[in-house]
């Protein structure tokens, strides 16, 4: 694993301040067997801005983001998550994670699916059990589920689930949110009315916010882009700037001339 230290031994660094990148890296790499996935990767992601991990199927993006939320396997270089080492247990309430596949309990009802994460997240009673409570109806408002709170999970259509997800991950007041495709397989009013709720929760909350896609028209959405191909960083810039600097008229055509360069100079 990448960070070898134990827990007590990970004091917090001077990035851990409102002003400091909540996400930086430097040289990350990580083995799975004979295949290096991702390949000595240098990136910032700076606090309060949407960052868009964009890339095709298969370019290492949700191995990324496994690895900036601690859960990778076989990581090396430097990765140091909201000024602490990435997986540090003090990171756990700090950051909210949404994976491809909606991480919810079919056999209860959104508003228990919320109470039972929010109690893991903030065990007690009391003053801790009233937090709870606003955390989960703030939540259940933010994905727009009102209506739907005490309905099974398990009845909800597939983007209402993937939903419910993201309002786990917006319990408490997280600094970072890592969604992996969090608008795959929606309706186009669902995902401009999630665009908005993301803007919003940067904007308003300070947040980070680093939100994968392989659709390409969502880059135009991000305060700022990583383009991924193949395991590395192929630009790291604004969409303004990635189309100015390529004289492209879009995000996507400016990927695919850089992939066009890329594939020259390996060729050469």
């Amino acid at each position: 694993m990448m960070n070898k230290k134990p827990p007590s031994a990970d004091p917090p660094s001077a990035d851990d301040t409102p002003h400091g990148p909540a996400i930086q890296a430097e040289d990350l790499t990580v083995t799975r067997g004979p295949r290096t996935v991702l390949r000595g990767l240098d990136f910032t992601v700076p606090r309060g801005r949407i960052t868009g991990l964009l890339g095709p199927s298969g370019c290492g993006k949700s191995t990324l983001m496994r690895a900036i939320v601690g859960t990778q396997a076989r990581v090396t270089g430097t990765l140091r998550v909201l000024g602490r080492l990435a997986g540090a247990p003090a990171l756990r309430s700090r950051i909210g994670y949404v994976t491809q596949a909606p991480s919810v309990y079919d056999d209860l009802t959104v508003r228990q699916n919320l109470d039972y994460f929010a109690a893991v997240l903030d065990p007690g009673r009391g003053p801790a059990a009233e937090r709870r409570r606003a955390h989960v109806t703030r939540a259940i408002e933010d994905v727009d589920l009102t209506t739907h709170a005490d309905a099974l999970a398990g009845r909800l259509s597939g983007g209402q689930r993937s939903r419910v997800s993201l309002a786990v991950a917006l319990l408490g007041t997280p600094e970072l949110l890592v969604l992996d495709e969090p608008t795959v397989g929606l309706d186009p009013v669902l995902r401009r009315d999630l665009w908005h709720l993301f803007h919003a929760i940067a904007a308003e909350r300070g947040a980070a916010i680093l939100v994968s896609s392989h659709v390409m028209d969502e880059a135009e959405r991000c305060h700022r882009l990583l383009l991924m191909r193949e395991g590395r960083i192929l630009a790291e810039d604004t969409p303004e700037a990635l189309r100015a600097r390529t004289g492209s008229d879009t995000v996507e055509a400016a990927f695919l001339h850089l992939v066009d360069q890329d594939t020259a100079r390996s060729h050469r």
